[in-house]
């Protein structure tokens, strides 16, 4: 699936591509799966310019099997996947069967999850990782600590509400659908919370409520959440569904110490990459990864694409590239 500058704007098309025409990098990776994140459905869409040069393949995430190496660390079989690290913006994605990739890059796909689960995992699994990597060195949650996830039904949202009903967490889960609320309890959530509330402006201070929180929607939303986050908590901030604007105050982070706590997952150094695989590979059961899964062939990427921009996708879609 590849990008292409047009005189409309940015479009995508499934093309045929031979490999000379792919970056000259360290390891040859034959790729089973991508996945969609939102990011991807801004780039396929072209409504943000993503994509930084013409053509280039779409697909921030890839899983799939080395192929060959010109770096020693890995070997023809390895299983491995890549997230971030400028795919689908400077670089190649994983929208293709063949990808090269940079050695430092991957990440070996733990022994308990298979290619498919790691391209459900993908970068807004590992991302929801990182998050509550950051909320548990930063020391905001206890057991039975109480926790919001904003955007609770999406893909980042539902791998952390996953991951912190493992460790013991009072999930309180954020969604402006009703119906994903079955879906949500399944996970871990035990209360909810409609979008709405958080997604009007509020005091700048009210009534402490959460431990932690990650988000993933920005703008008033993350405000909100900042104002009801107690005394001590921390709130994880990993994306701008709800617009990338911050107007809110100081006083959570003056009068009851709050954190916020930024989360970069595109390049991420490699320690925090493997803390967070190690995360869920401990933490994260296959069978909650696969209640919010579904794979779909390359074909309706673009389809896909409008459907996450707007918020109607539930959990995970994993992209087959050879489907």
């Amino acid at each position: 699936m590849v990008i292409t500058d047009t005189d409309k704007g940015q479009q995508a098309e499934l093309r045929t591509m031979t490999l000379d025409q792919l970056d000259d990098l360290d390891v040859l990776v034959e790729v089973a799966f991508s996945t969609i994140n939102y990011k991807d459905g801004m780039a396929l869409t072209g409504r943000n310019r993503i994509a930084r040069r013409s053509p280039l393949i779409g697909g921030i995430d890839l899983a799939g099997t080395v192929i060959e190496s010109r770096n020693p660390e890995w070997k023809s079989g390895d299983r491995v996947t890549v997230n971030g690290w400028g795919l689908s913006e400077r670089f190649h994605g994983g929208y293709t069967q063949k990808q090269r990739v940079k050695a430092e890059w991957l990440v070996r796909i733990p022994d308990v999850f298979s290619l498919q689960d790691a391209a459900a995992i993908g970068t807004a699994g590992y991302t929801a990782a990182l998050c509550v990597d950051a909320l548990v060195k930063w020391g905001a949650l206890a057991p039975q600590s109480e926790v919001l996830v904003t955007g609770a039904a999406g893909g980042v949202g539902s791998v952390a509400v996953s991951l912190l009903a493992a460790l013991g967490m009072k999930v309180t889960a954020s969604t402006g659908r009703p119906q994903t609320h079955a879906y949500l309890r399944s996970l871990g959530a035990t209360a909810f919370v409609d979008r709405a509330e958080l997604d009007a402006a509020g005091a700048p201070a009210q009534t402490e409520r959460w431990a932690g929180v990650v988000d993933s929607v920005g703008s008033t939303t993350l405000v909100n959440a900042l104002a009801q986050t107690a005394r001590g908590g921390a709130v994880s901030a990993c994306g701008l569904a709800g617009g990338a604007d911050l107007n809110g105050t100081v006083i959570p982070f003056i009068l009851r110490g709050v954190a916020l706590l930024g989360i970069d997952s595109v390049l991420a150094p490699m320690e925090k990459r493997l803390s967070a695989w190690s995360r869920l590979a401990a933490d994260l059961a296959p069978a909650k990864l696969a209640l919010m899964t579904r794979v779909e062939p390359m074909s309706r990427l673009p389809e896909l694409a409008e459907d996450i921009l707007a918020g109607r996708i539930q959990g995970r879609v994993v992209i087959d590239v050879n489907a």
